[in-house]
């Protein structure tokens, strides 16, 4: 019997409206090898898990769900250690149920640098940023000009946005190897990265292969929208970090203390503190951010107004939809 290659892990709650995209995402793909489509529904109110059913019913040998009848993140219950029990492959491709896969060959091009470069503990790719409702594309998600080894300090630095979750595409047994620093973590994919580096390399292939829905109701940005979720939030890294220094004997605590600094001018910003976020004492982390995120901040604190209409304009004028 053909060994199973790749499971791809899918987690999703209440996404009647985009599960039949990202499931037909993970249909489309053309490989050489076996791979298994694992979703996780969360006990989901609404017809997420009966979409789910009518593929598992088309799809029985590829398509193997788990159905909660309770949902277990509110229980503080690691979803994809519920997962990693069912999984089967050697690698695991993650995408949760609002995003989607836009390369039918996202699988096998990742598998095949992982096949050849057995030192890489993470391979990621470029995609879209998209409007929930009709997939128009809002930006690229594109952090190198080329492909790239991200160093330990990179993956810090960058922050839980720098990866696309669902770009993510690593070796199974290091799923497995789950330090304290998880326990305490607020995200998953952001402490999977920084865990990968650690275990080896981390390769970023420069093509756009996946599109993340901006604007969905019950994303995780849409929950944590409030000042309040945003301050819990920043504490909750924080102690995050602290722990990953502990974890590393110190190896790496000038580039999470830059980090911190930065999620505190971050939190500033949010609430509308721009004087406290520019001054001496936040000078340098200031500074560090792009030209075009002082520009955004400057326009946030002197014409708010101009900001909108510039962001209302971005999204109604985009033209192209990403399937």
């Amino acid at each position: 019997m053909e060994r199973v290659l790749v499971s791809i892990h899918c987690t999703t709650y209440n996404h009647e409206k985009y599960i039949a995209d990202a499931i037909e995402s993970f249909l489309m793909q053309k490989t050489i090898f076996k791979f298994e489509i694992l979703i996780h529904d969360d006990a989901s109110t609404d017809r997420t898990a009966d979409i789910i059913r009518d593929y598992e019913k088309l799809y029985p040998e590829l398509i193997k769900p788990i159905y909660q009848t309770e949902n277990q993140h509110s229980k503080g219950r690691s979803i994809s250690r519920i997962i990693l029990k069912r999984t089967q492959g050697k690698y695991i491709a993650l995408c949760e149920g609002d995003d989607y896969w836009t390369d039918p060959y996202k699988l096998q091009k990742q598998l095949d640098y992982m096949e050849k470069h057995p030192e890489c503990s993470l391979c990621v790719h470029g995609g879209y940023i998209v409007n929930a409702s009709e997939k128009k594309m809002i930006s690229k998600h594109r952090i190198s000009k080329r492909n790239k080894l991200f160093t330990v300090e990179e993956v810090i630095i960058g922050g839980g946005a720098l990866f696309l979750t669902n770009s993510m595409f690593y070796p199974t047994k290091y799923e497995e190897i789950r330090p304290a620093f998880f326990e305490i973590a607020p995200v998953g994919d952001y402490p999977t990265a920084i865990n990968l580096s650690l275990l080896g390399t981390v390769y970023y292939i420069d093509e756009s292969m996946s599109a993340y829905r901006t604007g969905v109701s019950n994303s995780w940005t849409a929950r944590n929208a409030s000042i309040k979720k945003k301050t819990e939030h920043y504490y909750e890294i924080a102690a995050m970090l602290d722990e990953i220094n502990q974890y590393t004997n110190g190896k790496y605590k000038s580039t999470i203390d830059h980090r911190k600094y930065q999620n505190q001018v971050f939190l500033l910003l949010e609430q509308r503190k721009f004087k406290e976020a520019k001054s001496a004492k936040n000078k340098e982390y200031y500074l560090s951010l792009g030209y075009k995120q002082r520009f955004v901040i400057f326009l946030n604190q002197y014409c708010p107004t101009i900001l909108q209409l510039m962001i209302f304009a971005k999204r109604r004028w985009s033209k192209w939809e990403i399937r």
